[in-house]
Formats: structure tokens, sequence, C-alpha cells
């Protein structure tokens, strides 16, 4: 049987047909690849470095958000290229205008706010934001920063007490500082000092050959140790921090298990790859549209005490069972 379709009936039906074509073609539009820019500290070369992006990414990608799918990451690595390298980067990572960007420490956090106060940016490994002017408050971070904070400066006071209970003998130490950030460190160890009989020296981070120059001459002392406070010029320098202490055998605590692993004596201090992981969800939260102001700024969950058995033999300490015992993880 042959069905006839009037001219009107057939303009009418492509006319409903027509309508419903706007419609399909939202619904198989692909998802708009949304942009995340990433400041690291340490080097690109540092295993650290690498195991702080590894953690960063792999959260995100269990979120379901994957680099090259839904999600252009941006990664710049300007330690150890000076802070003129570090403000290019920024201003460029803010030029692309991203949806958001992560920021490692102060060193990066800093120069990204003066660049700008509109781009979401989500810190990490980052020491007391409130007194630096990163947020308004802990609880209620306002503009357009937030993340997690690394440190609270009276642990620094813990490590003076650790470097005690390894070399009970010390009674010089020195700290090795980063300015601005290590003077609210120092402050802390200043305060505790009295009470453990120590007399404090304060050594300036800046050049290799000027921290090598001061550590060489403040070892020439008897009694002596050191204490090497958070910083990202820190973790830059580590290596040259731990030859320093092993040539002129000094105890010398830190403030992260990176340096035990690389043959440091002792380390107390926040979680710092799992900052990384945890940063992701505020960064999934933000590209689902959350604020960073609404967003409140978390204090570390979980501090490790690590301990290197094979270096205290060296500097000929013994290490006592009850701080093996309390410490998270212990190198042979």
């Amino acid at each position: 049987m042959t069905v006839t379709i009037g001219r009107r009936e057939l303009l009418a039906a492509l006319g409903g047909a027509a309508a419903a074509w706007p419609f399909v073609a939202r619904a198989q539009q692909p998802e708009r690849m949304r942009r995340i820019g990433v400041l690291m500290y340490p080097a690109r070369d540092d295993p650290e470095g690498q195991a702080r992006i590894a953690a960063f990414l792999d959260s995100l990608e269990q979120l379901g958000w994957t680099d090259g799918r839904n999600v252009r990451i941006d990664i710049r690595w300007p330690a150890g290229f000076g802070a003129d390298r570090v403000r290019q980067d920024a201003s460029e990572l803010v030029a692309a205008a991203p949806d958001v960007i992560l920021a490692t420490g102060n060193t990066t956090t800093a120069p990204l706010q003066q660049l700008t106060r509109t781009v979401p940016i989500v810190f990490v490994v980052t020491a007391d934001p409130v007194s630096y002017g990163y947020v308004a408050s802990m609880a209620r971070p306002g503009g357009n920063t937030t993340g997690f904070s690394f440190i609270e400066f009276g642990i620094a006071g813990k490590w003076l007490e650790l470097l005690k209970q390894i070399a009970p003998g010390v009674t010089r130490v020195a700290v090795l500082r980063e300015i601005p950030i290590g003077l609210g460190q120092l402050g802390a160890i200043q305060a505790v000092a009295p009470s453990f009989g120590v007399e404090l020296f304060p050594i300036d981070v800046s050049s290799p050959d000027q921290i090598e120059r001061a550590v060489s001459e403040f070892a020439r002392g008897s009694n002596a140790g050191l204490i090497v406070t958070a910083g990202g010029v820190v973790i830059v320098h580590r290596k040259l921090f731990i030859a320093l202490a092993a040539r002129h055998r000094l105890p010398t605590v830190y403030w992260n298990r990176m340096y035990v692993a690389d043959g440091g004596l002792i380390s107390y201090g926040p979680d710092t790859i799992d900052q990384y992981r945890r940063a992701a969800a505020y960064v999934d939260r933000i590209l689902k549209g959350a604020k960073p102001a609404e967003l409140p700024v978390q204090a570390p969950t979980r501090y490790d005490l690590a301990i290197n058995l094979k270096t205290a033999r060296a500097l000929g300490l013994e290490v006592s069972p009850t701080l093996l015992a309390i410490a998270n993880e212990v190198i042979e």
C-alpha cells in the first residue's frame, strides 16, 4: 500500500525534526577541556618532586581527571633557577587562564598571589598562610586561595628535643634557616633552647659557598649539632647539608624524611606527599564549581619520625630503644 504525504505534512515533519537538531548537537558536543597549572618545587629531576607530582596526578585520575582526555595540565619546575624564573613561570601560568593552579610552598604561592586575585590557587607545603597574607583565616580563607599548611612553627621546638635525645652531648646548635620563612621556626627553637641548655647559632641559607663556609666555621667548636629548618631553597640544597653534616660529624635534625632517605640522621615533620593527594580533592571540587574562599585551609594530619641507623653508627651515636619504638621509618 502506498502512503501519500501532502506538502503541508512533509514540511511540518521536517520542521519538527529540524527543531530537535540543535538539542542533539548540543548533547553530542565533547566535554570542555579544563586547565590546571602546576608550579612545582623541588626540581624536575629530584625524586622527591617526582613522588609529589605522581601522588597529585594519581589522585586526580581516581577522581576522574586524566591529562589529555578531559584536563590539560601545565607543570612548571623553576626550582634551582632563581626567583626570576619562579616569577616568569608563575606569570606564564596565570596568563594561560587556567581553571585552577596548584602552588608548592611559600616560594611559589607568594608570586602567584601577586599576579592574580581571581584565578583559584590551591597551595601545598606552605607555612603560616595567615601571617603571610595568603588567606584571611584558616577556617574562612576568603579570596582566591586556599590549601594545605605544612608546618606549625611550634614543631621546631620538637627538633631541638630530638637532637638532644639522639645526641645528648650537644650544647651548640647551628640553625640553618631560609629568610623569611625560617624566622618563625628559629623563634620557636629559641623559646625552648634554655630548657635544653644549648647555645644557638643562626645561619642564613643563601649560596652553596656561603653555607659551606658558615657550617665549616661553626663545626670547629666542640659539642656541635645542626637543625635544618623548612623552606624551598633548603630543599634544593639538601644534599649539601647532608654532606656537610657527614664531613664534620655533626648530628643533624631535618624537617622532612626526604633528608633521611638521602643519608641524613633524623627527621620529624608532616607527610608532604600526602598533601599532594589531598590537594587533588580540592582541585576536583574547584573544577566542579567550589570557591577557594569556601574551602578551609587544612593543617597536616600526620607527622612522621624517620631515623637513619647507618648514619647514626657512622657518627658513633646509639639510638635509644624508646626513640626507635616511636619512629615511623627506620633506615638500616
